[in-house]
């Protein structure tokens, strides 16, 4: 059986159905109540929102609008996701930080767990010592409303590693900040499963759920965009991963990440069903 706490993630391309992070608009075309429904009754007791959906989402029905939602649909834990361009200080930051802030109000006001951050996708040159320090920064603002900081690292970006992640987060040195761990990251950068038994609890903020075929199609970007499998589906070593973390002390939330054609072309309902029993059934097998 799963582990007592095993609670599971709804991360936000799990329910957006037709969008896709590799589109000029990233907004999910469902309204906020059928996805975060869906997720309930599929069994999630967690709910992730990215930054491009909270506009829409807080005009159609307020912060404490969306706060009742959750809380009417048992969701305990929620992950907020995308601040562009967080590191720059570039033509960028403008809109960066007003992400940034709408953000971070959302973050207090819904009581988030935690908020979400990516690396350079593009593997620019970048100054090791000031991304140290901006994630620091963010970091003291994500503690200020009550929530934590995670980086997911990317094997195409110019942090490519749970290794390249950990590095990061200890030069920033702060209480608030960690990694996130995204099972498709950790197999295709072929980090040994077993490397996880051994990260800090305290700076694992969240984890993610999703398998593979074992053969690459296209660039690495396209294939965790396109082709992500349902857990057990594919040829990642989840049992291991989930041991190895279980060792390092991660009791969860257990986030869902499902990013494929196939995946968004369903009904959101059955795809968040299907996302569900399919990750349960593999943390059953890890336990």
């Amino acid at each position: 059986m799963t582990a007592a706490a095993d609670e599971l993630l709804a991360t936000c391309w799990t329910t957006a159905g037709d969008a896709a992070s590799d589109r000029p608009d990233l907004r999910s075309p469902l309204p906020l109540r059928e996805r975060i429904e869906a997720a309930s009754a599929a069994g999630f007791r967690g709910f992730g929102l990215l930054s491009d959906d909270l506009p829409a989402a807080v005009a159609a029905y307020g912060l404490s609008g969306i706060r009742a939602m959750l809380a009417d649909n048992g969701m305990v834990h929620l992950e907020l996701e995308g601040i562009p361009y967080w590191w720059d200080d570039g033509a960028h930051r403008q809109a960066s930080d007003r992400v940034r802030h709408n953000l971070l109000e959302a973050a207090e006001s819904l009581g988030a767990r935690h908020i979400k951050v990516t690396p350079d996708g593009d593997s620019g040159p970048w100054d090791r010592g000031l991304w140290a320090a901006r994630f620091a920064e963010l970091a003291t603002q994500a503690q200020a409303v009550g929530a934590r900081l995670g980086i997911e690292f990317f094997p195409w970006s110019n942090i490519r590693s749970l290794h390249d992640g950990l590095q990061l987060v200890e030069d920033a040195d702060h209480d608030a900040g960690g990694v996130i761990i995204d099972a498709w990251h950790i197999f295709r950068a072929h980090t040994p499963p077993s490397d996880l038994a051994t990260v800090p609890l305290r700076r694992i903020i969240g984890v993610e759920l999703n398998d593979a075929a074992e053969q690459v199609i296209g660039t690495l970007f396209e294939d965790t965009v396109h082709r992500r499998r349902y857990c057990g589906e594919g040829t990642f070593e989840l049992t291991a991963m989930i041991a190895a973390l279980r060792t390092a002390g991660w009791n969860g939330p257990w986030g869902v990440e499902i990013l494929s054609d196939e995946h968004r072309s369903l009904p959101v309902a059955e795809a968040v069903a299907q996302a569900a029993a399919s990750s349960l059934s593999v943390l059953d097998s890890g336990t």
